[in-house]
């Protein structure tokens, strides 16, 4: 067989061995492919790894041989899964590999929003405490965690594991999931404007799909409480940006934290850019090395069991 990787400097910065894919046949290895050298590159592979590459209708119909398309990611929103089940292609994703990554990355957030480590570095740094007549230099307001109200939107792995850290934090945790769930022990789940009105933080960890695009728009948060800490570590299209500005703009929210913008990377005239109280990291949640190691057993994982005609992690609309 064939594979063909097409983004692998989206997974490696060569940390992580992808020759590894070679058992399965002849490996060709691409850092990055355009748009425009899709259909070139995979004409003639039997299996297409790829995180973000688009991979659609035209694509499909220039691969007469593909049967497989193998996912460095958890979300498929860049394949068009309906055709690929048309086609007969397996399409598989990696779901679960990056929970415990992500949680941590959103307590790093919300714990840089209530304790301002890096600004108090800082001071630190600067001379400022030196200069100070007392031992304790606390000018920038602080807060705890313990008791405040963690609103979580999306309660799937990711979601569960936010919880379960926000617990041991002695936090009050709400949740809000379209479909019915059983959280942890002490997350209560409400209806999603209770969530919004009563959250010191919300949180989140939706997929991206016609139902949650733009879903937090002007209307969402100004029913947000005064004074709210967002947070988004799921997909960048979630939020209306020009909306998200506008409430740290009025003081709706005393800040935000997005790991995730709607055009990656980040685009100069993004609107968050220009807002005030928020932190940006460059979509970076999911990619300790522990994580990305575990992330290529089950990409493996996915081939075998497809190999063996087993259904295991298909995202493609085919039944049986």
């Amino acid at each position: 067989m064939k594979i063909v990787i097409t983004d692998a400097g989206t997974v490696t910065n060569g940390d992580i061995d992808l020759t590894l894919f070679s058992r399965y046949g002849t490996l060709i290895t691409y850092e990055y492919t355009s748009e425009e050298e899709i259909c070139e590159r995979i004409k003639d592979a039997d299996i297409v790894l790829c995180n973000k590459t688009q991979i659609g209708r035209k694509e499909m119909e220039c691969a007469k041989k593909l049967r497989f398309i193998g996912l460095f990611a958890t979300g498929y929103n860049n394949i068009d899964t309906k055709y690929a089940s048309k086609k007969g292609i397996a399409v598989c994703n990696a779901g679960q590999y990056s929970q415990m990554a992500v949680a941590q990355h959103v307590f790093a957030l919300m714990l840089e929003h209530a304790s301002r480590v890096a600004e108090y570095g800082v001071l630190a740094a600067n001379g400022t405490w030196a200069k100070s007549r007392f031992f304790s230099l606390f000018s920038l307001p602080t807060s705890e965690l313990y008791c405040k109200t963690l609103g979580i939107v999306g309660y799937g792995s990711i979601g569960s594991a936010v919880a379960r850290i926000a617990l041991s934090f002695g936090m009050k945790v709400l949740a809000f999931n379209r479909s019915p769930k059983r959280g942890e022990d002490g997350v209560e789940f409400t209806d999603f404007d209770r969530l919004l009105n009563d959250s010191d933080y919300i949180s989140v960890h939706l997929p991206l799909n016609d139902e949650s695009r733009g879903m937090f728009c002007k209307a969402v948060f100004d029913k947000c409480k005064r004074g709210a800490y967002f947070i988004n570590t799921s997909r960048g299209g979630v939020v209306v940006e020009e909306d998200l500005r506008r409430a740290l703009c009025e003081g709706i929210l005393s800040g935000a934290a997005v790991d995730v913008v709607e055009s990656e990377p980040i685009r100069e005239d993004c609107p968050l850019l220009k807002a005030p109280n928020i932190t940006i990291t460059p979509h970076v949640a999911w990619a300790p090395i522990e994580t990305r190691r575990r992330l290529l057993e089950i990409v493996m994982n996915n081939i075998e069991c497809f190999m063996r005609g087993e259904r295991v992690n298909r995202v493609d609309c085919q039944t049986f």
